[in-house]
């Protein structure tokens, strides 16, 4: 193509463009201000930072055009109140964790993490091959467009007020643990607890809860979990790599002109792999720091007790699947890209691990 056609193309192009009418904005003729909420407490490295850091990436590549303004959980909404501050269209944005809303609908748990399921690689490719649709359709009769908005990686197992060397020491043990994970530790004979990220510690710290799961050293150094409870176990079998979510007010979502639809698309990516990376980054040093400078003991949960709690995800899995058709529909897509993909993990990474080790 000559540069004369390209130019002619192109600029008939931008006058087709110009010539539709604009969508109605929220702050004057093609300018957009949002509001974004989330569940994280105020300034949380990493989850509420990295949402501050989405809304001005936002700001930086729209030239301005789309704003937003974030707020921390309990400042606007309350924490747990995002799902429906966005499904509502009180706000634009939510930022959270799919499982966060299991009461509403039970098959988004999938979209976090799987016990024993995918790790965040996994999770990432199983979100870009036939995943997110899913995910899309489970949001849609809520008025919902989400998107993957940043993975923990591998998560510790949790600080416990005493040691947990069987599955009977899970009988009566009340425990702050989401999603399906939660499932199972029910299963276990332990009673579920489900807390806000504000009112964890206190909760640990005053024997309301015996245990909790978090993330990873890095904010669990932050929390102050070592001054509740001495015992920090891993590996975190409930959460291998935890997605989080970017909830989108689908009405909102569609008012954008295409190319914002693409930008909020492409900075929700970035915030995915940026998210990531801070967590890997950031677990290291905060892992030191817990077991030398706070005398954390680092405990490793028993192979013998691994392998029950194998098999009690399993079953709580297929119960859990069994309870509506969407449930049934993720379960089965799931466990059919974990079954595909992992014969290449045992070949690729794990050997690799077991050898540097």
């Amino acid at each position: 193509m000559s540069r004369r056609e390209f130019l002619k193309k192109t600029g008939a192009v931008a006058l087709g463009a110009t010539a539709l009418p604009a969508p109605k904005a929220w702050a004057g003729e093609g300018k957009f201000v949002w509001n974004m909420v989330t569940t994280w407490p105020p300034n949380l490295p990493v989850l509420q930072t990295g949402a501050q850091r989405f809304a001005e990436r936002v700001r930086e590549m729209s030239g301005g055009r789309l704003r937003i303004q974030v707020y921390a959980g309990g400042e606007l909404v309350p924490a747990m109140g995002v799902f429906d501050a966005v499904s509502g269209g009180t706000v634009q944005l939510g930022s959270g964790a799919s499982y966060y809303w299991a009461g509403k609908v039970p098959a988004a748990q999938w979209f976090t993490s799987v016990p024993f399921g995918l790790n965040a690689q996994g999770m990432n490719a199983w979100l870009g091959n036939g995943g997110l649709q899913l995910w899309e359709d489970i949001y849609d009769p809520f008025n919902l467009v989400p998107r993957p908005f940043g993975n923990t990686g591998m998560q510790m197992g949790g600080w416990f007020r005493s040691e947990i060397n069987a599955l009977a020491d899970f009988k009566g043990l009340k425990m702050r643990i989401p999603g399906l994970g939660g499932k199972v530790v029910a299963m276990a004979g332990g009673t579920v607890v489900l807390l806000p990220p504000s009112e964890i510690f206190p909760s640990l710290e005053r024997g309301v809860i015996d245990a909790t799961e978090w993330v990873g050293p890095m904010h669990d150094l932050r929390m102050g979990f070592y001054r509740a409870a001495p015992y920090y176990y891993y590996p975190g079998w409930h959460e291998p790599g935890s997605c989080l979510e970017l909830l989108i007010n689908k009405k909102a979502y569609l008012s954008l002109p295409k190319d914002l639809q693409v930008l909020l698309d492409t900075a929700a990516m970035e915030c995915n792999i940026w998210t990531l990376n801070e967590f890997e980054a950031g677990n290291g040093a905060a892992l030191v720091e817990l077991v030398e400078s706070h005398q954390v003991q680092l405990r490793r949960f028993p192979d013998v007790l691994l392998a029950r709690l194998k098999q009690l995800a399993a079953e709580s899995l297929a119960e859990e699947a069994a309870r509506d058709k969407a449930s049934q529909r993720v379960h089965a897509a799931f466990e059919k890209f974990r079954k595909k993909i992992a014969g290449w993990g045992t070949l690729s990474e794990k050997p690799y691990y077991d050898f540097i080790a």
